[in-house]
């Protein structure tokens, strides 16, 4: 769940198959479960709004994982975290980086590292839609060191040069739980 919207259907679907919600934030959801609702009506009332029911530890991990990673990137003042990526995941999860990139990887078939620029890359599609900012405002609000490095990732992906996709008003976002996927879907702009 990424947005206030996704947590009200959560909220409403849970409450309709007979579940006392006591709480529902982005990624989780604390329920009184009642007799005869069962792990799969959850699963199910869920999976039909395009949500999963997460229960191992593994995949709790890669879900907080894509949460951070969002927040951070969605914060205003992201210059206030001093730390790499990296070490801000290992310490906001409170575990080793390596564990957590291994993990995220197993789960997604995408290293962490591409997960993070493919995020990056999304939300500098939208601050460039916005036109509030420019390139090199959007380069430091999203940790780059230059606008070069952050132009250069951005082409890599998309194909094109940030000012052109703002130019050309190419605007094709992606839904940020579809970016594993995001590469395959922008090679159309080539």
């Amino acid at each position: 769940m990424v947005c206030p919207r996704c947590i009200k259907v959560v909220r409403d679907e849970l409450q309709t198959i007979g579940l006392t919600v006591k709480e529902v934030v982005l990624g989780r959801a604390i329920v009184h479960r009642t007799e005869g609702v069962s792990w799969e009506d959850i699963r199910q009332v869920l999976g039909n709004n395009g949500f999963d029911l997460i229960q191992d530890d593994e995949s709790k991990l890669v879900e907080q994982t894509k949460l951070v990673i969002i927040n951070l990137l969605y914060q205003e003042n992201p210059e206030q975290i001093t730390s790499t990526i990296s070490q801000y995941l290992a310490h906001v999860l409170n575990r080793d980086y390596t564990y957590i990139s291994a993990t995220f990887k197993a789960s997604e078939k995408i290293p962490l590292s591409r997960y993070v620029i493919l995020q990056k890359v999304e939300r500098a599609k939208e601050l460039l839609e916005y036109n509030e900012r420019n390139v090199s405002e959007i380069a430091g609000l999203l940790g780059y060191k230059s606008v070069q490095h952050f132009s250069a990732q951005f082409k890599e992906i998309t194909g094109i040069c940030p000012l052109r996709y703002r130019n050309q008003q190419l605007y094709q976002r992606q839904p940020i739980c579809a970016i594993q996927n995001l590469k395959e879907t922008l090679s159309e702009l080539k």
